[in-house]
């Protein structure tokens, strides 16, 4: 048995942790599923031998998927945030995520089937909002507010000015 990490993100599911956790394996590196707990008994949103918890790491991340039931919805005042290095990588992410069931939002912020929020984050917007230049920042958080889907084309445009 290895010992957990110190801190471990968990994440509800209402029954579908394990596939939500396939799905990130499949999708970002340095990603994997880990145990399967099954339920030693029943409880209020399942029944004994029910998928109970899933082990994962999404992007190096440890968590667990607790199959909890309906109660309670993800929403995005927690979200996975990728950073990504060109426009080919944002694309996937992005694209494997809405295009699994998902849903767009603004800024570069997108959420999975499971109602889980990702922030697909170039890493040229993130260094221009936070640039020290107060007008390149301007320029691309402006820019930046304006899409979906994070076009760098776009942001390094903004950045020139």
């Amino acid at each position: 048995m290895t010992t957990p990490a110190k801190n471990t993100i968990c994440l509800w599911y209402n029954g579908d942790a394990e596939e939500a956790a396939q799905f990130y394996a499949s999708t970002f590196p340095d990603s994997s599923v880990g145990a399967v707990h099954r339920a030693p008994g029943d409880f209020p949103s399942g029944k004994e031998g029910d998928v109970l918890t899933v082990e994962f790491t999404v992007a190096g991340i440890p968590c667990i998927g607790l199959n909890g039931g309906p109660t309670f919805k993800h929403n995005e005042a927690f979200s996975f945030q990728i950073a990504t290095t060109d426009q080919a990588e944002t694309d996937r992410y992005w694209n494997a995520i809405v295009g699994n069931g998902g849903q767009e939002s603004a800024c570069g912020w997108c959420k999975d089937k499971w109602g889980v929020s990702w922030q697909i984050s170039p890493i040229v917007l993130v260094k221009a909002v936070t640039d020290p230049d107060p007008a390149v920042a301007k320029r691309a958080f402006k820019a930046m507010m304006d899409m979906r889907k994070i076009d760098i084309s776009a942001i390094e445009q903004a950045i020139r000015g």
